[in-house]
């Protein structure tokens, strides 16, 4: 199987890793977690202006027609730089449900704003007790002639303080833990009713815990079918948890070369730790854990075309797992060679390992991921 780029993904590579490199640099990183929301909207901006944002729409739509590795790509790039910008939340997962359920006048309203750079949207899925059970729904959309009222609370809602639009999952009939019953809804973020709790999540991104009471919205307001949207929001979180592997891989092979340089100049007993033989089999141990997770990556990537969803998702999971398996001993290695300042807020070494972190918890952590690849009857 060929697994080189071809060279419009080559130069896409280039483009936005050039791109990266001239803006977001480490110092420059803190001033943009200052802005409002903790993102520049200057950096959000040149992503438009390379056609970034429009990478996974279709062509017809006004984007790209770019595909599951050209996602891969830049969310691996994103890694690398320690990016703040909403890319996942807007692109990846508010893209992915205008992309597979949006009607014809959905996609024109919103997917234009998200090509330009003018719009961010937030997916609002996460409740008090759901963990990572997606079809945990009690908030509710109730029928109000033509539209809908939608009711209940959400949590750790990424870019919900700056998006422009909320994509919530609500439930229009049965129990809390029933899988049928399930809608998605598009919600202005400036509704009234609409609430929210801004804060800063460990890993230097901006979430929001909001509050639905009363939030009337009209009867185009929801993707796909309002009364059985389990399997598109599925599709759509595995999609998020392919690019969240991408963007893993990027984070621990500069985690990785971070360290390998620290170790070459950190000296003791005269001499530059690196030259210390445990130092490093430990470094190697880090290398090959990472070409682990990279393996996977495009493994998951492959399988986001599964057209079997059972199938789809046993990949998907068994990526999670082994990824986060990886993060978890490469992240710690790097702050253990590191020492006591990687511990600090001035090195970014321990920015990479916290979204490091963040990542493996997100969308299913290693054990939840670990039980579903063995009811799924797949193997780790």
């Amino acid at each position: 199987m060929d697994f080189d780029l071809n060279e419009e993904q080559r130069l896409l590579k280039e483009s936005i890793d050039g791109l990266l490199s001239d803006s977001y640099d480490f110092e420059s990183r803190k001033k943009y977690m200052k802005e409002k929301g903790g993102w520049s909207k200057a950096v959000w901006g040149k992503l438009a202006e390379q056609g970034l944002l429009g990478l996974p729409f279709a062509e017809a739509d006004g984007g790209f027609g770019g595909g599951g590795v050209e996602t891969m790509i830049v969310m691996e790039a994103l890694g690398k730089a320690l990016v703040l910008e909403p890319y996942l939340a807007t692109v990846v997962i508010g893209g992915g449900f205008l992309r597979h359920a949006g009607s014809d006048a959905q996609k024109a309203a919103h997917v234009p704003g998200i090509v330009d750079g003018s719009k961010t949207l937030a997916f609002a899925q996460l409740e008090k007790n759901s963990r990572y059970d997606l079809f945990d729904v009690t908030t509710t959309a109730k029928k109000k002639g033509d539209g809908w009222v939608i009711d209940g609370e959400k949590f750790v809602v990424l870019n919900g303080e700056n998006a422009d639009t909320l994509i919530v999952t609500a439930r229009t009939r049965g129990e809390r833990r029933d899988k049928s019953g399930i809608g998605v809804f598009l919600v202005p973020a400036d509704a009234k009713g609409v609430a929210k709790k801004s804060y800063p999540t460990q890993d230097g991104l901006h979430a929001a815990d909001i509050t639905f009471t009363g939030v009337e919205i009209g009867a185009d307001a929801a993707l796909g079918n309002p009364d059985d949207s389990l399997a598109l929001i599925e599709r759509v979180v595995d999609e998020a948890r392919i690019a969240l592997c991408a963007e893993a891989v990027g984070l621990m092979d500069e985690s990785l070369k971070t360290t390998v340089e620290y170790i070459k100049t950190r000296k003791q007993f005269g001499v530059p730790i690196g030259s210390f033989q445990s130092l490093q089999h430990r470094a190697s141990d880090m290398f090959v854990a990472t070409e682990q997770a990279r393996s996977m990556s495009m493994f998951a990537t492959m399988a986001g075309d599964f057209q079997d969803a059972k199938e789809r998702s046993n990949a998907i999971a068994a990526a999670k797992v082994q990824i986060g398996k990886s993060l978890k001993f490469v992240g710690q290695q790097a702050i253990q060679l590191h020492g006591g300042i990687g511990m600090t807020m001035e090195a970014k070494i321990g920015h990479y390992f916290k979204r490091l972190t963040m990542i493996e918890n997100s969308f299913g952590d290693t054990d939840y991921h670990q039980r579903r690849v063995a009811d799924g009857g797949g193997l780790i």
